[in-house]
């Protein structure tokens, strides 16, 4: 039986999940990826709580021209700004079952450039 590309991606988050979890001072970065935006969050699993979050569809996003990979670099850096004036340099990445390469893979390297260690 050959699973559907939905299937799929919810076994690997779900393994994923299984050994990434996140802490308050080493929260987990969530990628969520649909065919239009991105969307990241930092968090705390420990407590269920979402520290900060950040999405292409942000209206400071509105006006730049560019790409979905070039947004999903703004969106990490942007992520990045936010949790370093919270206090959080660590970080977790929760790629949530996509494949590591184009909008993630620009997003994490994104949030390294901001200054979050992975």
């Amino acid at each position: 039986m050959k699973l559907s590309k939905k299937d799929r991606r919810t076994r690997i988050k779900n393994r994923i999940r299984k050994i990434i979890s996140g802490t308050k001072n080493n929260p987990r970065l969530s990628v969520f990826r649909s065919n239009k935006e991105i969307y990241a969050q930092l968090v705390d699993d420990s407590n269920g709580n979402t520290i900060v979050a950040s999405s292409s569809s942000d209206k400071n996003f509105a006006k730049a021209k560019a790409n979905k990979i070039e947004l999903a670099s703004l969106v990490g850096k942007d992520i990045a700004e936010k949790a370093i004036k919270k206090g959080i340099k660590q970080i977790s990445f929760d790629r949530s079952g996509y494949l590591y390469h184009g909008r993630v893979k620009s997003l994490a390297d994104g949030a390294r450039e901001g200054g979050l260690k992975f």
